[in-house]
């Protein structure tokens, strides 16, 4: 297998790349630069019509996107540690807190990103600024909703187990602060249960920087490290 990605902070393709260390799995991963129009290519557009990434190649050739559809294709494959819930009321609420999670936060921030920030401007054909911007109060809202909900001392997004749930919102929340949508002061439990996910170099951040490639909660026996991509392939 093979992953077609791009670095951060791209949030989609680091949830894989977190999963795939949390799973302690050596998967290559060919980086398609995403401001040059890489996965828009006629190349890739054979392996995703859509033209974006994450996307998984097997052996066989089958092709698999959307990030969450890739994890779990890995989960059944690898299924130790359980990242998706062990029982049926795990799974369930792990289910519903990544959709809760996609639909209050990412879509609003995606919307913001692609109709308000400078860098999506050159890419598209019409920016909405003012829908773009009326995104921001949405984002706010929706982030302090979180924060109430982490309220009832739980350890993670989902309860008390480490899940896919938390590494689709620190990816998006961690998104959200690269484009400067970033979580409200009193949002305490929210930053506490960021926190508790480990600094920012240690969330994998300052791969920004390429020299860092590597990151690690602080609690023992789990692993967040991004690995080191192939290079990207010729055009």
């Amino acid at each position: 297998m093979k992953l077609y990605g791009e670095a951060n902070p791209a949030p989609n393709p680091r949830r894989v790349r977190m999963f795939i260390a949390e799973k302690g799995l050596d998967l290559p991963e060919i980086r398609l630069a995403l401001r040059k129009g890489e996965h828009k290519s006629p190349e890739h557009r054979a392996r995703n019509s859509l033209g974006q990434v994450p996307t998984l190649e097997l052996e066989d050739g089958t092709m698999i996107s959307e990030s969450v559809a890739i994890c779990r294709y890995l989960e059944a494959l690898h299924p130790q540690p359980p990242l998706f819930g062990a029982t049926a009321l795990e799974q369930a609420q792990i289910d519903m807190w990544t959709r809760r999670i996609e639909f209050q936060l990412m879509t609003p921030i995606a919307m913001f990103w692609r109709h308000a920030h400078p860098l999506t401007a050159a890419p598209l054909l019409t920016q909405h600024t003012d829908f773009g911007e009326s995104n921001k109060p949405v984002v706010a809202r929706a982030m302090l909703w979180l924060d109430r909900e982490l309220a009832d001392g739980r350890g993670f997004i989902a309860g008390e187990t480490y899940s896919i749930a938390d590494i689709v919102a620190l990816t998006t929340i961690d998104f959200a602060g690269f484009i400067g949508l970033e979580i409200p002061a009193e949002a305490e439990h929210l930053k506490a249960w960021r926190d508790r996910l480990g600094p920012a170099e240690r969330r994998g951040l300052t791969i920004l920087c390429p020299s860092f490639q590597t990151s690690h909660r602080p609690w023992p026996g789990r692993r967040l490290m991004e690995r080191r991509p192939t290079a990207s392939p010729p055009r």
